[in-house]
């Protein structure tokens, strides 16, 4: 177990805390004892925090306002931020709350040790989000540069590809668990391609990027395994570059060393990947859950990203985000912050707060003034992607298996939460089983025709007859003399005009703007 130290955020004094409130209740931390709650405080770990993180943000929000003083794993104290214009101010104000936390008095007095569950997310390093100011825009810089040469076209094949291999997976099947064969599995194949090291998508190392962030026992060593990966990345495109995005940041004029480079492709893969698993599931569910939902995404009330958008609002991947720290003694939210304390960027609290969002049941159709990615400097740089993973896949899935079904009762479903996000553990469903299809071609709900294996050679289809429908045609009537009427000379025979028929169907007033339709979506998604 920590001590926590000596300042407790939100406290002069010892509070009583409310009769039977769990979480002042005994609880095992992080460390494995039990004990009590300092008074007064709630946790962002344990039973509470885990199964209902929204009742929880509410009743701080309560108890104390916009912002509202919380403990951490192994009872570490900070300040948990639920208004919508607080987080934007704190995300907003580097000289106010920077992102160095070499500036958490915690770490500098020992009450947070290097072992800590949450380390692999506080420890310094050299890379942009512990940096403020020209070491920020530096670090920062490489990594937009880089993002901004990602081929966006080419990611949708990719995105694509690997959605149809994924449901080649389970199309046979009827039914599967969309969180482990699918939510899970596409954004660490599409971010491993982007990074350049294809070879490495295993099993392990999607199970390792979500257990790093957890605070979990196993955090460090996950941490480690991911580490290994990239360093040896880094150290192939070291010595031979390709069109990737590990090449850019070495070949980056920032001149970053091997050691900033895979600490940055570490924050990209991990921050990428979380988010995207966490909003593919959610944008699924709604999907499954939601009638209404689902019935203006089937009826093209809604589209995809606008689906992807309204998820961001309701569920966004990443509950909070840790940490900024006070670089001064200073206020927010009508709370004391006193130099060297811990923030919390509360984004789900933010999305519901009422200032901003008075009922949260209205939709929130074309409005991104959500906090999912963040804000200010630090504002996620490849949000994008993100949502082009999230729309892309949720498209080929859906074209695929139309007839796609939730196969338990909404009740069932669960959720595993940790101080940073909250996803779902399963998502089984249901369908018609299908052939498996051409990973590289656009996804079909049915499988393509066979080739044919021999020409077929067709009579004309005959013209029909001028004249009323149903009736025969009648022959032109003859001149008095009993003699048909004459061709005129001048016109050759093969320079005749041709007889009228059915207009064929590219000459249609509709055809060309379908077949552009159809090129724009072929366009958009990817193939």
């Amino acid at each position: 177990m920590t001590t926590p130290s000596s300042h407790r955020p939100g406290t002069d004094g010892p509070a009583a805390p409310p009769p039977g409130c769990p979480a002042h209740g005994l609880v095992t931390d992080a460390f494995g004892g039990d004990h009590p709650a300092p008074a007064g405080l709630r946790r962002l770990y344990g039973p509470e925090a885990e199964n209902d993180p929204m009742g929880l943000y509410e009743k701080l929000r309560a108890e104390h306002g916009s912002v509202a003083p919380v403990l951490l794993h192994g009872d570490v104290p900070a300040w948990l931020v639920l208004g919508h214009s607080e987080n934007l101010h704190m995300t907003r104000t580097p000289s106010q709350f920077s992102r160095d936390s070499r500036r958490w008095r915690a770490v500098n007095d020992g009450s947070v040790p290097p072992d800590h569950p949450l380390a692999p997310i506080f420890t310094w390093q050299p890379v942009c989000v512990f940096a403020d100011g020209a070491d920020h825009e530096r670090l920062r810089g490489a990594v937009t540069d880089s993002i901004g040469r990602i081929d966006h076209r080419g990611v949708r094949r990719f995105i694509n590809r690997y959605s149809n291999r994924l449901v080649n997976d389970i199309c046979q099947d009827g039914r599967a668990d969309l969180v482990s064969r699918f939510a899970e599995h596409l954004p660490m194949m599409v971010m491993a391609q982007i990074l350049g090291m294809p070879e490495e998508y295993n099993e392990r190392l999607v199970q390792s990027a979500r257990d790093m962030i957890k605070g979990t026992e196993t955090a460090v060593q996950s941490n480690a395994y991911v580490m290994g990966v990239l360093d040896r990345l880094v150290a192939r495109r070291r010595a031979a570059p390709a069109e990737d995005f590990a090449s850019w940041l070495v070949e980056h004029p920032a001149g970053l060393t091997d050691a900033e480079v895979a600490q940055h492709l570490r924050l990209v893969l991990i921050a990428a990947y979380e988010t995207t698993a966490n909003l593919l599931a959610n944008v699924l569910r709604m999907v499954l859950t939601d009638p209404r939902f689902r019935a203006q995404l089937s009826g093209g009330h809604m589209t995809l990203p606008e689906a992807v958008e309204q998820t961001l609002w309701d569920e966004p991947p990443f509950t909070t985000i840790f940490g900024r720290w006070a670089v001064g003694d200073t206020e927010l939210g009508g709370q004391r912050i006193k130099a060297g304390d811990a923030l919390v960027v509360g984004i789900a609290a933010a999305n519901v707060d009422p200032v901003v969002r008075p009922d949260v049941n209205a939709s929130m159709q074309g409005n991104r003034a959500h906090l999912a990615f963040s804000g200010g400097p630090h504002e996620c740089p490849g949000q994008d992607i993100g949502r082009a993973i999230a729309d892309t896949g949720i498209d080929a899935l859906l074209l695929r298996l139309p007839d796609i079904q939730l196969a338990v009762p909404e009740g069932d479903l669960r959720w595993s939460a940790s101080l940073m996000s909250r996803h779902l553990q399963e998502l089984p469903v249901t369908f018609a089983a299908r052939p498996p299809q051409d990973v590289a071609g656009p996804p079909s709900a049915t499988p393509e025709p066979a080739p044919r294996t021999e020409w077929q050679v067709e009579s004309p289809r005959p013209v029909p007859a001028r004249g009323v429908p149903g009736r025969a045609a009648v022959p032109a009537p003859r001149r008095s003399g009993g003699s048909p009427p004459p061709v005129p000379p001048t016109v050759a025979p093969s320079l005749a005009p041709p007889a009228a028929g059915p207009i064929p169907e590219q000459r249609r007033g509709t055809g060309a703007p379908a077949r552009a339709w159809q090129a724009v979506v072929r366009w958009w998604r990817g193939y």
